[in-house]
């Protein structure tokens, strides 16, 4: 794509300013609070405003709402992100100012990480007794990797994405990640993990699994982990993420299998005791999917009092044809 003259003058202008290339600097490393970038910019938060303003009117950066928190990231669209990409690596990174701005943005993020794990001694006790439960985390996680396998792809979308843990095992083959979930405690977690990581490539937003606050028929992977038998009306947030799938695109479901365990329901606020593969068929179906394969990962040790761990694989029924012409691509549905 291309834009005018004068929209480039603009552009060019919005990010030719010291301040203004250093915010973008650090958003390539990760989403900011204003107060963030007061802090590693040494600047008064007025000032700082004046500049995010500048830059999102320029559409070079994006902002959204996390309660009371106002978050900063890169652009999503594809040519702004280039744009900015390709000025911040240009930059030499034993410049003295990137570094001293590079210290602060450590210095922010360990705080992060402090309070993630101030979270997770709080409530490491309940989250032990779930997975004491089931098959070990490591197994369903080489299983996905397996499936979904090592080709690059554009996009990804990790709905209810708990610690991020989706978000940095897919980090090598997605250009961009998002992860939505509703929690501000579980969305701090995931970044300071991410951040831990060095994923710059992804970014979490709060967000409703039924309404998230992303683009439709964008992502080529969508994943729904441990999070369906939370909800009243799973089939809705299967049918939403099947609008959020490109043609060809791949929905992955993690949850129970079907089980009598009713302290779920009442210590962990589980709302559906598992799903049964046809179930989970029909919902599929109905949102115009297909279920393409069925994993089952048996519960570690032989208590009775155990939970069988579910992996469903569904794919969007529409294709994806390339145009000879590299720069254009016509989606057809499937007969």
């Amino acid at each position: 794509m291309h834009v005018t003259l004068d929209t480039m003058v603009d552009t060019l202008k919005a990010a030719a300013e010291s301040s203004r290339l250093r915010i973008l600097t650090l958003l390539s490393r990760g989403d900011l609070t204003v107060s963030d970038l007061t802090e590693i910019l040494g600047q008064s938060q007025p000032r700082v405003s004046r500049h995010l303003k500048l830059l999102l009117e320029a559409g070079l950066i994006d902002r959204y709402q996390e309660g009371s928190w106002a978050f900063f990231r890169l652009s999503d669209a594809d040519q702004a992100r280039g744009f900015v990409q390709g000025l911040v690596s240009s930059i030499d990174t034993s410049d003295s100012q990137v570094v001293r701005d590079f210290e602060r943005l450590d210095d922010v993020k360990h705080k992060r990480q402090e309070r993630a794990a101030r979270y997770f001694s709080a409530n490491a006790a309940s989250w032990d007794e779930l997975r004491s439960l089931h098959a070990p985390d490591r197994a369903v996680e080489a299983a996905l990797v397996k499936l979904v396998g090592k080709r690059p792809f554009q996009s990804m979308l990790d709905l209810g994405t708990g610690t991020g843990r989706l978000l940095e095992i897919f980090a090598p083959i997605y250009r961009r990640g998002v992860g939505i979930d509703q929690s501000r405690e579980m969305l701090a977690v995931a970044r300071a993990n991410l951040d831990k990581a060095g994923i710059a490539n992804a970014q979490v937003r709060q967000g409703d699994i039924f309404s998230p606050p992303v683009e439709r028929d964008a992502f080529d992977l969508v994943t729904i982990h441990q999070v369906l038998h939370y909800l009243d009306d799973p089939a809705r947030a299967i049918q939403e993420a099947a609008r959020l799938l490109r043609p060809s695109g791949r929905l992955v479901i993690v949850d129970f299998a079907p089980h009598g365990l009713d302290f779920l329901r009442s210590e962990h606020a589980h709302a559906r005791l598992g799903f049964s593969d046809r179930q989970i068929e029909d919902w599929l179906s109905e949102a115009g999917l297909e279920l393409e394969e069925t994993q089952e990962f048996e519960p570690r040790g032989s208590a009775k009092a155990s939970l069988t761990v579910k992996l469903w694989l569904a794919r969007d029924k529409r294709l994806l044809i390339a145009d000879p012409n590299p720069e254009l691509q016509v989606q057809r549905e499937t007969a």
